[in-house]
């Protein structure tokens, strides 16, 4: 599960707008803009929030849910390590890049 929170955290911690998530997930701004509005937990189809969900993690988004053991307490968003990223082979950082340029 993801929140409106988080998916808005997420999109300032990869400096993008709701039209690049929209391309990053495949999915439409309105889509994206409906998923942003929900007082809690996004709602959709079981489809689109995979592929949003899918598109954050391979920007490198890493989603804690409450049930996650963090320094904190419940939900929220952090980047990945970069320099797990940067040791990973080649095919595994093949998505690292967002909206034209490297992440962050």
């Amino acid at each position: 599960m993801i929140t409106a929170g988080q998916m808005r955290a997420a999109r300032g911690l990869l400096g993008i707008d709701q039209r690049q998530l929209a391309d990053l997930s495949g999915l439409s701004v309105p889509t994206i803009q409906r998923m942003e509005a929900s007082d809690t937990v996004v709602r959709g189809n079981v489809d689109s929030l995979m592929k949003l969900i899918t598109a954050l993690e391979k920007a490198g988004i890493e989603l804690i849910s409450e049930g996650t053991a963090s320094s904190g307490q419940g939900r929220g968003v952090r980047l990945k390590d970069r320099a797990a990223s940067d040791n990973a082979s080649p095919g595994d950082r093949s998505n690292d890049k967002v909206a034209g340029g490297r992440m962050p």
